[in-house]
C-alpha cells in the first residue's frame, strides 16, 4: 500500500467527531481510505462523506476545506494520507 499526502487537519470537533481538513494537493473522494497520522494520532478509515461548508460532495480538490467524520480523535496539525494500492 502506498501512501500519497493530500492535506492536514485544520481543526477537530469533539462533539460531532468531526476533522477539518485543509487539501493541499491531489482530491479526495467518498470512498477513499485515509490515513490521518501525528504524534498521538495514527489511524486509517474510509472516506464516508465529504462535507465542504453545509454541501455534501463526492469530490474535493487541492484548496478545499472539508469536514468527515472519524473514528477517532483528530488533532490540528495531523498530517493526511491517502492509501492507495500499488
Amino acid at each position: 500500500m502506498a501512501e500519497e499526502k493530500i492535506g492536514v487537519v485544520i481543526h477537530y470537533w469533539t462533539n460531532l467527531g468531526v476533522a477539518g481538513i485543509k487539501v493541499t494537493s491531489g482530491e479526495v473522494n467518498v470512498g477513499d481510505t485515509l490515513h490521518i497520522l501525528g504524534h498521538t494520532s495514527d489511524f486509517t478509515q474510509k472516506v464516508e462523506s465529504i462535507h465542504v461548508g453545509k454541501d455534501t460532495v463526492d469530490i474535493a480538490r487541492a484548496g478545499d476545506d472539508i469536514g468527515i467524520k472519524v473514528a477517532e480523535h483528530a488533532r490540528e496539525h495531523d498530517e493526511v494520507f491517502r492509501v492507495t494500492a500499488d
